[in-house]
């Protein structure tokens, strides 16, 4: 008998275009005994309403736009789901099998007045952005700048830059989220990782599905990309070796270069002065990321590249920058 994948997505534009992906991916594939093509499922979020409430990003905790889609995927209400790798909690959680399809850009984007770059504001400008990673880093290149704490979604925040009193003169965005609802037009800038370290695992996905069913695991295997998914270990492994959650300041941003896996990780102050930044990388030129046999040596080096990053970064105090901030909320 067959049936046809649930795919478990939030119901905003951007999830819904996130999920369509791997949707289309699935029903790409060639039929089975047992699964003749896919669907999109909706559920609804606790996450989706602090949206429409605009709590800050940082007061509502870790895994609130993921609990309750993985609990629906648990229960059998979806076969897949499909997540922001970095909205996840670090934590293993066992009920599940994840693969992590081809990563797009991980970077930030400013959307802008005048398509005025970060540096190029006008003085004392408003400037949209609610993360505290993102507001950190602001501070450091532009301290002079207005910074006003926004939610909401992508047409949301874009649209409070206007040009009026009461509006902005820039949001800062995911390069990823506006590539996926076909907007990245509007992007002023795509900001260097030198000037602002991405969250760990932006721009990815994890796709997890039952680890107790095998069809669906087999048909979601063929959509993993190991060298996408061996960077967003490495960098949410800094994540779990500093015992942040998805909305600390931290930031980490890792790249395959000549078969070495290079991975900056960052602490970042709300003051915009503490901030902490560790590099380091490890050599996998011997290993083929896509040969099956090899995955878990590539993964376990990612993961170490990661733990190595983050305890630099607690030897350095990172640990005194994220209680202060997690303190004041």
């Amino acid at each position: 008998m067959t049936r046809t994948l649930l795919v478990g997505t939030r119901a905003s534009t951007l999830a819904r275009t996130q999920a369509g992906t791997v949707r289309d991916a699935l029903r790409a594939q060639d039929a089975t005994e047992s699964i003749d093509g896919a669907e999109l499922h909706f559920v609804h979020t606790p996450g989706d309403a602090s949206q429409k409430a605009q709590t800050p990003v940082n007061r509502i905790g870790v895994g609130v736009f993921t609990e309750t889609l993985r609990n629906a995927l648990a229960a059998g209400e979806c076969d897949v789901a499909v997540h922001s790798f970095k909205d996840l909690p670090t934590a293993p959680d066992d009920r599940f099998i994840s693969v992590v399809p081809q990563r797009v850009n991980p970077r930030d984007v400013l959307v802008s007045l005048n398509d005025a770059s970060l540096r190029e504001l006008p003085e004392g400008a408003k400037i949209g952005t609610g993360a505290p990673r993102r507001v950190s880093q602001v501070r450091a290149l532009r301290p002079d700048l207005e910074i006003v704490p926004i939610r909401g979604n992508i047409d949301t925040r874009m649209g409070r830059v206007r040009g009026g009193e009461e509006d902005l003169a820039a949001v800062v965005l995911a390069h990823a989220g506006l590539d996926r609802v076909g907007q990245l037009d509007r992007a002023s800038e795509v900001i260097a990782v030198d000037d602002m370290v991405p969250a760990p695992a932006q721009g990815a996905l994890c796709v997890e599905v039952r680890a107790d069913d095998a069809d669906a695991i087999d048909a979601v295997l063929t959509l993993d990309d190991p060298e996408s998914h061996a960077r967003a270990v490495a960098e949410r492994s800094v994540l779990a070796e500093l015992q942040a959650g998805c909305t600390a300041p931290v930031g980490a941003y890792s790249e395959f270069v000549d078969g070495t896996l290079t991975l900056r990780g960052g602490v970042f102050g709300m003051d915009g002065v503490r901030q902490l930044v560790r590099d380091a990388s490890v050599s996998v030129a011997d290993l083929d990321p896509h040969a099956e046999g090899e995955w878990p040596t590539i993964r376990a080096a990612a993961e170490k590249l990661g733990r190595d990053v983050g305890r630099q970064l607690i030897d350095g105090g990172a640990a005194d920058i994220i209680n202060d901030i997690v303190g004041s909320r």
